[in-house]
Order: C-alpha cells, then structure tokens, then sequence
C-alpha cells in the first residue's frame, strides 16, 4: 500500500503514460528548470531527465504537477486521510457507521516511524559537487535543492516525537561556501526548525541536521504541510504513505529514510550565517541575498539507484500551487476546529500566497441587532493572523458566514461580494511595523511591514461599475483607466517618486483632486500601476500586481480620508498604490535563448512533441 520509494513510483506512472523521459543532454544550469515550468503549464507528464549535463544522477521534475497524478500517487490512502479528518471533527460519526470507519484506528498506527539499522540509503557516498547543480533563474546565487525535506530534532527533548521537517530551500554552492563543506539553509519566519535552531543557540551547541532528497513522495508533501506544532510530519508522512516509515537510526546519528535517494547530513553552527541567495522565488521575483544559518555538511549519502527530484518556482500558479490545492483538500475541513467561528480560508496562489487571504467566519455577537457590523469577524481576523503561517497574510478580507458570500475559491466573486458592502469608514484596520513573509519585498525591511484586515459586513449598499465612466478626469500623470473587475479600476501612474511623510506625494495630490462626488468614486477601490492594461488583462495580473507590490500602512490611500480616535478611513474611493518601487526585488524573466531549445524539444521528433 502506498509507494516507499521514487523509484516504484516513477515506474508506475511511466507504465500509464503519465511520465515521459527526456533522452537529449539538458542543461541542470536555467534549461531544466525552464522545461519543467513549461510542461507544468501545459498540463503534462512527469518529466525525468536521463542525460544531466555534468552530472551522472538523473533528475525527476513535475512529479506533483498536476493534480490528478498528485491523488493518483496518493491514491491507496486519501480515503484513509478522509476518514480520519472526519472522526477528528465529529468523533461520534463511528458509531453512526462503524464499518465505514473500521479502518480508522488502524491507519494511526503508520504514524509512528519504524526504526532499523540499514536501508538503501547508506549504499553509497558522494560530495555535494556531485549532485545535480540545479539553478532555476538567471540572477540565482546558485544551485539549489528546490524539494528538500530538511529533519531537525529539538535539542532539549530529542527524538521523533519533537522533531521537524520541513522544506526549506538549500543553497549548495556559490557566494562564500567552502563547495563540499559547506551549505546554506534558507528558513522563514515562524518555522517549526526555527523552535530547534533557538534551543541550540541557548544550548550554545550547533544545530544537528539532516536534509533528505526523493524516498517515499509522502516525505515531500508531509515537508510542506502546515501542521499545528507538536504533531511530526514524519508521522503524517506515514499516515500519507499507507505503511510506518522505515528509519535509519544509528548511536550519535539523526535518523534517515532508509528509502530516501539522497541525504546531506551536518551541523548548523550556532554562531555562523553566510549570504545565501539571491533565489527565483514563488511570489514570482528574486529573494535576494541575506545573511542565513550554514550547515558544515559531514556526510552525502545515496542509494543505488538515485533519482533527484526538483521543481521549480517563479510567478504562480507553479507546481508549488498543486501542493497547495491538494494540502487544502486533505485538512481544509479541519481549519473550523483549529480556529473556532472560521468556515473557510483560502491563501490567494495567484498573489504569491501569503500577501492575500480570504475568509469567512461567524458574526454572532449581537445577532440581534438591526443591521449585521464586523465584530465577531475582528476577533476572528486576530486569531487568523495570530496562527501559524497564517500570520504571514498582508492582506486579509474576512465577511461573515450569516451573509452568504460566495465560494472563497471563486475570487472574483468574492471581491466583489466585499466591495458591494465595504465601509471604508469603518472596515479597515491595520497592522503597521509588523512581521511580514520573508519573501515579500514590499514591506520596509526583510521580515518588516505591515498588515491590513478588510472586514465587511451587512447588506448590500453600492452597485459596482463595471465600465470606466464618462466625464471621468484624472490629474495630470495619471492615465489610461482600465477595469480589472466591477468596482476594480486600475490607472497607469507615473514612477513612484518615493516616499515621503505620508506615502508618495503624488499619491496625496491623486486623492486631493477628487470631489465626494466625483464619477472615480463609483469606484470601491482603485489601483495605481505602472502598466494599468497589463493590470486588468487578467484576474491573476490584478492579484499578482496588486498585492505584491503593495506594503498596507504606506500604500493605501484614500480619497476624502481623515483619523478619527486613531482609526483611519475613507469616505470616497480606496487608492492602492501597487507600482513597482526601488526597494522591491527584481521579477522573475524568461531567458529567450533558453525558451527557444525548449521549443525544440517540443518540435517534430522532440521528446516533448504534443505536450507543449
């Protein structure tokens, strides 16, 4: 039940025509992962990558690209994953059906780990220099390990029990690492390693650590999983997989996948960081370079017949969004149990995750009250940016259940729900000199910017436009108004000038040359750009544009705004301004040269013929 290693898997999907290989030499150095990002587009096959230029190990990309293989890799225990979700939710459900949930008790039993002496694992060694050199963008410090499932104990209670793993990216070579000794290890805010790195630093002890590459697919999904602390994802790993997970466990060791294809084990120094990056990320721009922990790499370690499994990231939707969309199917019902009075929350992908959020919760409070106002929902928003990465969330729009809005899947939808009944008198409240994601760029510093909650409520009061009006005049420097969605409108600015006491002054001057009543104001929320066609083109130009490029407490503005008891608002339109700004990382560009051999592969007598 369930595959324990890459290999069954990788036979397997090639057996129903769900994965091709690709013969031809290709370039580990931007080629891969071009090809790959091309076919997850397509909607195509796993791809493994027999003929790596410079390196022996073949490379296995797209593996979760879409998200029928996805369930079909998983496909012996989803029921398995359901059943128990269910009974977490409403444990008497067995008793109503116990033949449904006979089952149950023994799938919990995967969720501890097996331990053995010797597994596939230790048939080899190797050097970090040997492994595959994968560099995804041009502008890349280096090659880097795009799948990896980095395993950490805690110091103060070793063992399984404590430990965690999770994907964070490593940087194999480049900048000042010594190549073979040394790796960088890139770990955001509020991770669970993050727990055991500060425990080591109190200990003054380095950090054990072992990074683990390929081995049972449940190991890689269980590493992006955002589990409530305190629960292993080894466990869940075993639980995804249909059988306990084998591990190596040897005196003085960390333990390893006996299955796994690769592992990297060392030592974070507790007193050592290196500038690791810059790194084509998921928002779709560069994380540029910072200072971040280093593991002096002790043992490299591989099996037989190694397969390196890598993706890579850059402007959603990516292979990363299956991830998401499946880690949502599994656990989305339990969300309601994790944060009591939330019905659904959904990180927006298509605006790189964390910057956008929407959600639904109760609103009970005063049930009783003529008109529904956010008050439950405000204590609710705190819990939502209070838990784990969803605290990350920049943006975050919450109306209540009693209101029946829309599905949060169906964005468009959603938004509009909101502007037909935001108060930007009342329904904007903010977070300012906050923690934001690492990756976001648009904040005041790394890890630096602040949040806004949109909480709306009640009826409908305003119907949304949906053409630019007539009679519609724009200061000067501002031009070509497009619609992005109704009540939406976008407008092309000049180059942010720069902040000044306020924001950008030419920000102040835009809301000041608008009357109350002034047609901009049948406009809920309006969005400067620097390119307000692009913009509006699409739904997913509008998310990715709009909250990425914008930091809440100095981007949003407002026409006819005033302070009132410290709480700040609007009486006419809100004004975002989302143009690119000179703190911001560079996006993420396509390398023409490379996307024309990737082209070749999908011409007559290519690999890829039919599938891009």
């Amino acid at each position: 039940m369930g595959y324990r290693n890459l290999q069954d898997c990788v036979f397997d999907l090639e057996a129903r025509g769900d994965l091709v290989r690709i013969d031809v030499e290709t370039d580990p150095n931007i080629e891969i992962g071009a090809i790959q990002r091309r076919v997850y587009q397509a909607g195509g096959p796993a791809l493994l990558f027999t003929r790596v230029k410079g390196c022996r190990f073949p490379m296995l990309g797209n593996l979760f690209g879409t998200m029928a293989r996805t369930k079909f890799i998983f496909r012996d225990t989803l029921d398995d994953i359901r059943r128990l979700v269910e009974l977490k939710i409403n444990p008497t459900a067995v008793l109503k059906n116990p033949k449904e949930y006979a089952g149950a008790p023994l799938a919990a039993l995967r969720l501890l780990p097996r331990q053995v002496s010797r597994g596939p694992i230790l048939g080899h060694r190797t050097t970090i220099a040997e492994l595959p050199q994968l560099k995804s963008w041009p502008m890349d410090g280096g090659p880097f390990v795009t799948l990896p499932q980095v395993y950490s104990e805690s110091p103060k209670r070793p063992g399984f029990r404590f430990s965690n793993l999770g994907m964070y990216r490593v940087q194999l070579a480049g900048n000042d690492y010594r190549l073979n000794e040394e790796v960088g290890v890139h770990y955001q805010i509020h991770r669970g390693i993050g727990v055991h790195h500060a425990e080591a630093i109190e200990r003054g002890e380095p950090l054990r650590v072992n990074i683990f590459v390929g081995g049972a697919p449940s190991m890689t999904v269980a590493a992006v999983m955002p589990l409530p602390e305190g629960l292993p994802e080894l466990s869940f790993a075993g639980l995804l997989a249909g059988h306990r997970l084998a591990m190596v466990c040897r005196r003085g060791e960390l333990p390893m996948p006996a299955e796994a294809d690769f592992v990297i084990t060392g030592t974070i120094d507790p007193n050592k960081t290196l500038p690791e990056g810059p790194f084509g990320d998921h928002l779709g721009y560069y994380s540029l370079a910072h200072p971040f922990p280093v593991l002096r790499v002790e043992n490299v370690w591989h099996r037989d017949d190694a397969i390196w499994p890598f993706t890579s990231v850059g402007r959603p939707p990516q292979e990363d969004t299956t991830f998401g969309a499946f880690i949502h199917e599994l656990t989305g019902a339990l969300i309601p149990e994790v944060l009591p009075g939330v019905k659904g929350v959904h990180a927006v992908d298509a605006a790189g995750v964390h910057p956008l959020l929407l959600a639904v919760g109760s609103e009970r409070y005063v049930p009783y009250e003529a008109e529904r106002v956010p008050r439950e929902l405000l204590t609710i928003a705190s819990a939502i940016l209070g838990n784990g990465q969803l605290s990350l969330a920049k943006y975050l729009f919450i109306t209540p259940n009693e209101d029946n809005p829309p599905d949060i899947h169906h964005i468009d939808e959603f938004l509009t729900f909101i502007l037909e009944r935001a108060d930007w008198r009342r329904d904007l409240h903010f977070h300012t000199r906050t923690t934001i994601d690492t990756l976001d760029y648009s904040g005041s510093g790394l890890n630096e910017g602040s949040k806004v909650i949109v909480a709306a409520a009640g009826p409908k009061r305003r119907d949304l436009p949906t053409e630019v009006p007539g009679g519609l005049r724009l200061p000067d420097g501002f031009t070509t108004p497009h619609v992005c969605l109704p009540g939406i409108l976008a407008v092309t600015g000049p180059a942010f000038p720069g902040y000044g006491d306020n924001g950008a002054p030419d920000m102040e001057r835009f809301c000041a040359s608008f009357a109350p009543d002034d047609p901009i104001n049948r406009f809920p929320l309006v969005v400067i750009v620097d390119d307000s066609a692009f913009t509006s083109r699409t739904l997913n130009n509008f998310l990715w544009v709009t909250f990425t490029r914008s930091n809440p407490a100095a981007d949003i503005h407002g026409i006819g705004s005033s302070v009132r008891c410290k709480h700040w608002g609007c009486g006419g339109a809100l004004v975002i301004d989302a143009r690119v700004k000179p703190h911001h990382a560079p996006p993420l560009l396509d390398v023409p040269e490379i996307e024309r051999r990737v082209d070749a592969l999908g011409a007559p007598g290519g690999p890829l013929r039919g599938i891009i």
